[in-house]
């Protein structure tokens, strides 16, 4: 079983863009509960199904596997909800962790978060000065919960 350990945190300034690379995403969910979620994400030109527990702590049983990217865009067509999460990932290297920043767009415009996976609960992170609040635990900002109660519905300000 594959364990994704992460944590997540809001983003201040344009620092980080310029290291960064981009990769544009679009991602649905078949399944999205607190219990269990079903993802389908196209991220460039590469497609997965994602399926993930529900979290404990800052960890969560996950499972992905490469699809065709026309299955992918069939799947988001027709079977995953509505609205669905639009975004650019900039992924940037520091020491032996890829720290990912996520830029939303369409209904989750103006909100940019930065996520990075630990090879365990207890890794010591050194947290760049671009990192503005830590939002692990606040199941707001699962991408799940972004694609039912879209950030621009808020009513607050990045």
């Amino acid at each position: 079983m594959g364990i994704e350990i992460e944590r997540k945190f809001l983003v201040q300034g344009d620092s980080w863009r310029s290291k960064a690379t981009a990769t544009p995403y679009r991602q649905g969910y078949i399944l999205a509960t607190k219990e269990r979620v079903v993802r389908v994400r196209i991220a460039g030109d590469q497609a997965y199904i994602t399926i993930k527990g529900e979290s404990v702590g800052i960890g969560r049983a996950e499972y992905e596997y490469p699809i065709p990217v026309t299955d992918a865009t069939e799947l988001l067509d027709t079977l995953c909800d509505r609205p669905q999460i639009e975004k650019v990932r900039h992924c940037l290297a520091s020491g032996d962790l890829v720290w990912e920043i996520d830029e939303f767009h369409g209904e989750n415009q103006g909100l940019i978060m930065a996520e990075v996976e630990l090879p365990n609960a207890d890794y010591p992170l050194q947290l760049p000065d671009w990192i503005r609040e830590e939002v692990t635990q606040d199941p707001r900002y699962y991408n799940a919960y972004l694609s039912k109660h879209p950030y621009q519905t808020w009513g607050i300000s990045s």
